[in-house]
């Protein structure tokens, strides 16, 4: 039996980078306003990280028709990924790609 490495937990925040108010539904785990995320987690939803840094979009992927947000944790170095949703600043994507130069 494979063991289940995502924990829906449904949790609003403010973002500790842009003081947005975010109202999540079970998946979020990112600020939709500057995409900024914080390293709570081992496996998605779990809370079981203990370093609790802010973890930066650096880059954007593309992986078919979805664009995945890549994270850089500013306290320990770790990266991690996620997949953007609907809610997110589109303009905020764009911005990031240009920087990495991503091509859309």
């Amino acid at each position: 039996m494979a063991s289940r490495l995502f924990t829906r937990n449904k949790e609003d925040f403010t973002c500790e980078v842009c003081e947005t108010f975010v109202e999540g539904n079970g998946y979020t785990n990112h600020c939709p306003h500057c995409l900024h995320s914080k390293h709570v987690d081992i496996n998605p939803g779990d809370r079981a990280s203990s370093c609790g840094g802010i973890l930066e979009p650096i880059r954007i992927e593309k992986k078919g028709d979805s664009f995945i947000i890549v994270f850089k944790c500013r306290k320990c170095g770790e990266i991690k990924k996620n997949k953007t949703s609907p809610q997110d600043d589109f303009n905020k994507i764009l911005e990031i790609c240009r920087k990495t130069e991503i091509p859309l």
